[in-house]
């Protein structure tokens, strides 16, 4: 059975240490969704998701690749880590939109949480640039859809 990582001996939070691990090329994808009320979603493609603030998506992005790199500021265990890249995509075709987020590095710990962490802060962005059309817009399914490169591969 697998035992959580972050509890030391005595039951207490403990960052893992990772000094004896060996380093590998670590990736990790991350996938979010945003629904928006039908209406809200017909205007915004009609916009091309261009609102007052800005480009909806380029913003959503950029706070992506803003967050993935702060994650270990976020996230009290999380290891600071060298990531060498970061996408986030955003399919805006259908509704709820699809944002996408890839994060890559060489290291001794896996970079599940900064794809992740990108990937909420993109959907919570776009939640941002759009909220005043409505307030009915849904953050759904932040999921991980893959990792590589440490013990375990998903």
């Amino acid at each position: 059975m697998n035992q959580l990582s972050h509890i030391d001996e005595k039951g207490t939070a403990a960052m893992v240490d990772v000094t004896e691990k060996v380093s590998s090329i670590r990736t990790a994808k991350a996938c979010a969704k945003v629904q928006f009320p039908q209406d809200v979603f017909e205007a915004l493609q009609q916009s091309h998701f261009g609102t007052a603030k800005g480009s909806v998506f380029e913003v959503a992005k950029i706070a992506g690749i803003q967050a993935a790199k702060k994650c270990a500021d976020w996230i009290p265990m999380c290891h600071p880590l060298m990531i060498s890249k970061i996408s986030v995509e955003i399919n805006g075709h259908t509704n709820p939109i699809e944002i996408i987020t890839e994060v890559k590095c060489e290291g001794k710990t896996g970079v599940e949480m900064e794809a992740l962490t990108a990937a909420s802060a993109a959907a919570l962005t776009v939640y941002d640039m759009c909220k005043a059309l409505s307030h009915q817009i849904v953050i759904q399914n932040v999921t991980l859809l893959s990792k590589s490169g440490g013990k375990n591969d998903f």
